[in-house]
């Protein structure tokens, strides 16, 4: 058991959250009961996601996407006063980690999918968001381990007899980051998401490109921190997984 703001203060010096200019407000988003036993992880705080952590009794909720983002109507109205009650009424926390769960090297969801893909020398792509690593394989063959890692069958643009040795990567909703990838020369550019004019500029760069699924690209990284924060502070640890086609 810890309480929830020594978590909340571990979280932050783990995660170096003070290094990010992020788009959201990362920690303890919603505060609930004092003391922590029992956690739920997952991707975003969606209803859903909610009446499972209300199910299941626990303390906190850890999630990667959470409330009060920039730009976004402040008043807590409609989904957002319906989400933020339930918490409330059943004295759960909500802790929220956005880009710094991205970029951490060992729990982010860019290191974690580097684990799952076998990707030899992951690294920053300097101090940007974007990762980069060794392969060699075709990429008809390494769109297959994708389908078969997260359960998610990707949209792939290029040749399957094109062969891979530099990847390039980041989780979510980073296609507009391709242009990292090109200009370290990558045979391939993977993220959750693609805008139209992508496919075009893939291809003009002979550049392979792989979307992914933005949900199914970050569910490794808050199970990750959590499977960590069980493991350092004894608590009970579940992550549910509310499945999200995009």
């Amino acid at each position: 058991m810890i309480g929830n703001k020594t978590l909340s203060e571990y979280c932050h010096d783990y995660l170096n959250v003070d290094a990010f200019n992020d788009y959201c407000s990362n920690g303890l988003q919603i505060e609930g009961k004092s003391n922590i036993d029992k956690i739920i992880s997952g991707v975003s705080a969606n209803q859903n996601l909610i009446d499972r952590a209300i199910d299941e009794g626990v303390d906190a909720l850890f999630v990667h996407h959470g409330f009060f983002w920039k730009n976004e109507n402040s008043a807590i109205t409609g989904i957002k006063k319906k989400r933020i009650k339930a918490l409330l009424d059943n004295d759960i926390n909500l802790f929220s980690y956005h880009l710094p769960l991205d970029a951490h090297t060992e729990v982010g969801n860019n290191a974690q999918l580097a684990q799952r893909f076998d990707i030899k020398n992951p690294m920053p792509i300097g101090d940007t968001l974007v990762w980069q690593g060794e392969i060699d394989i075709t990429l008809g063959s390494f769109s297959n381990i994708i389908k078969q890692v997260l359960s998610r069958t990707p949209l792939v643009f290029g040749m399957d007899d094109k062969i891979l040795k530099r990847i390039a990567w980041c989780s979510g909703g980073a296609q507009t980051y391709i242009d990292h990838a090109i200009n370290i020369n990558a045979d391939c550019f993977l993220t959750g998401e693609v805008s139209e004019q992508t496919p075009a500029i893939a291809k003009e760069n002979n550049i392979a490109f792989i979307s992914a699924g933005h949900h199914a690209t970050e569910r490794y990284g808050v199970q990750a921190l959590c499977q960590h924060l069980s493991k350092n502070f004894g608590l009970k640890h579940k992550f549910v997984d509310i499945d999200n086609i995009v």
